[in-house]
């Protein structure tokens, strides 16, 4: 990417985070292409399932094939997140991973939290050492062809229930809470210890860094947030367990965007939105449910617009066509000066119609 194409592009995010985007929404649309160079590079076998998430050479011969393969547009740019699961802190604080095809959990590892030692920053915890060697390894190969996005580390009581287990973590909650809150503290406390580590590893030159999965970037730390384990919370324990927690993140760092994860998590959008410092809320709709464009889910924008806050939205049922329609259905609603659409990867054909039809009806001045 030329100097100028990086800063149009850093531009249009920042106009994003701002709730101020001009001309067209921001967009992440990937083309396949139809005729990719020859020859394609191919991606190395894997030799195990932990390879898929720790082996350098497997992740950088499948972004090489991917680059050759795909055509980045609009405000799409390449990038990896070299995630071990979401939720890495919870490896680095004492948890063993499981590697599963499409994800890695964690083997609980809090007892009894009553004995459990504080939860602190190791330097020499084995997975620490693996993945920040890593990533740093995967710079380097990348050579400027791609970035590599700050990982998944995920924060709050979300890592407290992976370490002891979701069905012990509620108990814990009714049973000592004081105790919830020590450790959820002390999570607080390591994750921008080890947050810190990885942008001082990955930002450019002038700041400018990444977060994973959620093709999000900007000036200065950038990062998304969440709490899953919301799905299993009352109003009211989200506002003592979480919201604290959320609040020094978006204090302390530069540009946020809030994860929602289900409809069990929308109870709690009142108390999100009450966080002054939160830029955007991405909404993932759930197994079965229809895409983010769907009137469906107006009741959860209604509140992020009145908060003043941007729009991620995951376009994704039906065709070009639907895509299209649902996207301008939102713009009928709301403008379009605060949407980030991310569409599928889609044929190049498919591409090309949606990039016209919103060069020529979605401008905003």
């Amino acid at each position: 990417m030329t100097g100028n194409a990086r800063e149009k592009l850093l531009s249009r995010f920042e106009a994003w985070w701002r709730r101020d985007n001009r001309g067209l929404p921001l967009m992440r649309v990937i083309a396949i292409k139809d005729n990719p160079p020859q020859p394609i590079p191919e991606v190395k076998q894997l030799e195990s399932r932990a390879e898929q998430y720790t082996g350098l050479e497997f992740i950088h011969s499948f972004m090489r094939y991917y680059l050759a393969t795909h055509e980045y547009l609009a405000d799409s740019f390449p990038s990896f997140g070299a995630n071990l699961g979401p939720g890495s802190l919870a490896l680095y604080l004492g948890a063993e991973p499981i590697f599963r095809p499409d994800t890695v959990w964690y083997e609980p590892c809090i007892e009894d939290p009553e004995t459990h030692p504080p939860l602190r920053f190791d330097p020499d915890n084995k997975w620490w050492l693996l993945h920040y060697d890593l990533i740093k390894r995967l710079k380097e190969a990348a050579g400027g062809t791609y970035r590599l996005d700050i990982p998944d580390l995920i924060e709050n009581i979300d890592i407290y229930a992976a370490m002891r287990g979701p069905q012990e973590a509620l108990f814990d909650i009714m049973d000592c809470p004081e105790k919830v809150h020590e450790f959820v503290d002390q999570i607080d406390g390591t994750y921008f210890q080890y947050y810190d580590a990885f942008y001082d590893l990955l930002k450019d030159p002038d700041g400018v860094s990444s977060y994973t999965a959620f093709y999000i970037l900007g000036r200065g730390r950038v990062a998304k947030i969440q709490c899953d384990f919301s799905a299993m919370l009352s109003p009211q324990h989200y506002r003592e367990f979480v919201l604290p927690s959320l609040r020094k993140q978006t204090e302390k760092l530069d540009h946020t965007l809030y994860h929602l994860d289900g409809p069990d998590a929308i109870r709690h959008v009142p108390a999100i939105m009450e966080l002054e410092r939160l830029d955007a809320l991405q909404w993932t709709c759930g197994a079965g449910q229809p895409d983010g464009t769907t009137p469906r889910w107006f009741g959860i924008y209604d509140q992020v617009v009145a908060a003043d806050k941007s729009l991620w939205v995951q376009v994704y049922d039906g065709t070009v066509h639907d895509w299209i329609r649902g996207c301008e259905n939102l713009f009928d609603r709301y403008g379009k000066r605060r949407f980030y659409f991310v569409f599928p990867d889609m044929l190049q054909k498919d591409a090309d119609f949606l990039m016209n039809h919103a060069v020529k009806n979605w401008q905003s001045d």
